[in-house]
């Protein structure tokens, strides 16, 4: 009779404990989008059931972002203070209240307020996701942990909308509120039963009032983690540029179907979803610096195929599609690296750290992709917005970081990021003991 290995046991165990945390933090760091996007199909209904004008109906969309910046940059530091597990739990017990306040609106008014209120609550989940990640992960570590939860996350604009479909199919619009009710009571019942604190008390910053949200003073004074955190940014303001006009793009001007363009739409969300998993084995063997730095200059070259496909017709529909898949995907190299880089140092300040890189993400795509609205709405208006943000990026990167000056190192990824950057404030599992098979530190359960 065969024995299995002790070693062999522990290694399972270590890969079923990071599948767990991959899947627990992937889906608290979705439910934003999810929240978002299975509320899209509904928006014609909204406004011809609360007669109001399309303009109001989107504006419940713009509230939703507007109240998840805001809330990352409270909840963030209040996790720094007093741990992830209760700001977590508050944030997602309070968006199944509001959820339900949401269902019983009478006004648009009164949608838009709440729809404000449910952006702030559930931002406590993308924020103390990306927390969790830095108090467990460093290096590489954490930068594989994030493209695997890009995986999730990245299922959200695939199935959320066909989700909200369904169900306001069956009844209205208001059912897609009870629906994300019931998302949110199952994600508090996973965290009440299977997430622990990982921000021991030692850790924590102790001081109140004034001095809970100081860390934001020192995180702005840094010029390098200002620019990393601003990079995952501008790359959803291109991702959320796209969202804004390829429904006009696509329908009006390509003349596609609803349905047709839902499968575009789709085919889209595979491709940074697989970029995700591809860096996730990168980082293994590339430092995260070296990935970044590369990919944002593929970033820019391929954002200018974009008006030589769209101005001579090029592959048509197929070629829009094609260099508009290849530019999304690249998000899937820039935002966890970036994200990684940005939060390295500040290991006992984590939660105000993701908060602002959080804020700053919502709130630079919310700023910037009205712009193709503004720009007339078309596929050139689109595809110059893109190509604004891609520009950037990369001046951005060449300007305020180390990037291309040496910092950028390509050593591989299982190695400190920068001398004596590996374990801020006793941070979690280091950067050296990436794991082989999963391309992650081992979590506790």
């Amino acid at each position: 009779m065969s024995v299995t290995p002790p070693e062999t046991g522990t290694r399972n165990t270590a890969r079923r404990t990071s599948i767990k945390y991959i899947l627990m933090l992937g889906a608290l760091a979705a439910l934003p989008a999810v929240t978002t996007d299975m509320y899209l199909p509904a928006l014609p209904e909204v406004a011809e059931d609360l007669h109001t004008s399309a303009a109001a109906a989107q504006f419940t969309l713009s509230g939703t972002l507007l109240g998840a910046a805001v809330g990352q940059l409270v909840i963030g530091p209040f996790s720094d203070r007093f741990g992830r597990r209760l700001p977590l739990i508050i944030g997602i017990a309070l968006h199944v209240v509001v959820s339900l306040l949401c269902f019983l609106a009478p006004n648009i008014g009164a949608l838009i307020v709440l729809r404000l209120l449910q952006g702030f609550f559930n931002a406590a989940a993308g924020v103390v996701a990306l927390a969790v990640v830095r108090d467990r992960f460093t290096g590489s570590s954490a930068a594989a942990m994030l493209s695997r939860l890009m995986l999730i996350i990245g299922l959200a604009p695939l199935l959320a909308p066909s989700i909200g479909q369904a169900v306001s199919g069956l009844w209205n619009w208001r059912a897609v509120f009870l629906a994300l009710a019931l998302i949110g009571v199952v994600l508090g019942a996973i965290v009440l039963k299977w997430m622990p604190e990982t921000l021991p008390p030692e850790r924590r910053r102790t001081k109140g009032g004034a001095s809970t949200f100081s860390g934001f003073k020192v995180l702005l004074k840094d010029r390098q983690f200002l620019a990393l955190a601003t990079v995952p940014g501008l790359g959803m303001a291109v991702i959320m540029s796209y969202v804004v006009g390829s429904p006009f793009v696509f329908q009006d001007e390509y003349g596609l179907s609803p349905a047709q363009y839902a499968a575009v739409f789709a085919i889209n969300g595979v491709g940074m979803v697989i970029s995700a998993q591809l860096n996730a084995w990168l980082v293994g063997r590339y430092a995260p610096m070296g990935i970044l730095r590369l990919a944002v200059i593929l970033l820019l070259g391929l954002t200018l195929l974009l008006p030589v496909i769209v101005l001579t017709g090029l592959g048509g529909v197929a070629g829009l599609t094609a260099g508009l898949w290849l530019v999304l995907a690249m998000h899937g190299f820039i935002a966890s690296n970036s994200s990684v880089l940005a939060l390295n140092d500040y290991g006992h300040m984590a939660g105000s750290a993701a908060a602002l890189i959080g804020a700053l993400q919502v709130g630079l795509a919310g700023i910037i992709s009205p712009l193709v609205g503004i720009l007339g709405g078309g596929a050139m208006a689109m595809v110059s917005v893109i190509i604004g943000c891609a520009v950037l990026i990369v001046l951005i990167l060449a300007t305020a970081t180390t990037a291309y000056r040496g910092g950028g190192s390509n050593r591989p990824g299982r190695r400190r990021l920068r001398s004596g950057a590996g374990e801020a404030a006793g941070a979690g599992t280091p950067a050296g003991a990436a794991g082989a098979g999963t391309g992650s530190g081992t979590a506790e359960s």
